[in-house]
């Protein structure tokens, strides 16, 4: 079993409320917009990282993390990007690729916006944990908890900070 801390939309932000919830864990993941290195090199420093690129991350972050992040966490297969869209309206860069093989878990952030939904004609469970950092419309930060135990997504958790 593993505990995941899914986060997303840091814009340069952390602070010791977030690496508190990082120490709980036994992966983080970052759904991207990552802003500053230093945010994944503090989490890195903790708990193990898996992490996209979004669209405001600069060089250096787009050198050491893809856009696109597919792997197995025990029996479920994961795909993170920042921008991927919504069941039934996903993101034209991906729209293909999730159609013709679809994970049992696709995240993605960029929205800003906390939602986790069936799709139910591809079978999978969508996330978006909302936005972390500080920066953008939100007036509450989020992340997301969860665990994986084998083929199972369990324990779903919503963390709120007020902004």
């Amino acid at each position: 079993m593993k505990k995941i801390l899914l986060l997303s939309d840091t814009h340069s932000y952390i602070d010791d409320a977030i690496l508190k919830h990082v120490k709980q864990a036994d992966e983080v993941w970052h759904a991207g917009d990552i802003g500053n290195i230093e945010v994944t090199g503090a989490i890195k420093k903790i708990k193990p990282l898996r992490a996209v690129y979004g669209n405001i991350d600069d060089a250096k972050v787009r050198l050491e993390f893809p856009e696109n992040n597919r792997f197995m966490c025990e029996g479920v297969d994961v795909w993170i990007t920042h921008i991927g869209g919504y069941p039934g309206k996903y993101d034209f860069r991906i729209r293909e690729s999730i159609y013709q093989n679809p994970p049992k878990l696709f995240i993605c952030g960029h929205s800003h916006i906390l939602k986790v939904m069936p799709d139910k004609k591809l079978n999978l469970i969508h996330m978006n944990p909302g936005a972390i950092g500080k920066h953008g419309f939100q007036n509450v930060r989020t992340m997301l908890r969860f665990t994986i135990d084998g083929s199972k997504i369990d324990n779903l958790e919503v963390i709120e900070f007020k902004k």
